[in-house]
């Protein structure tokens, strides 16, 4: 449990970061005050954490894919 939290808060900066570096940069508290008042896909203040689930499940399936797999196989 503790190893998927990490890696879903990794995924969570690392895409938080990548898509919204300029902000970031230049005026942090600004662009996490404004969270609320987003309307990304009519997500709202929810699309970080929606679009941070589904690249975990992108990268979740595959990993238990292989796991399912290795173990068959032994």
């Amino acid at each position: 449990m503790k190893k998927e939290l990490t890696i879903f808060l990794f995924i969570f900066i690392v895409f938080s970061l990548f898509s919204h570096f300029n902000e970031f940069v230049t005026n942090p508290i600004e662009h996490i005050s404004n969270l609320p008042k987003s309307s990304v896909y009519g997500l709202g203040y929810l699309h970080p954490f929606v679009i941070t689930f589904i690249i975990y499940i992108l990268l979740w399936i595959p990993r238990i894919t292989i796991k399912f797999l290795k173990n068959k196989s032994q």
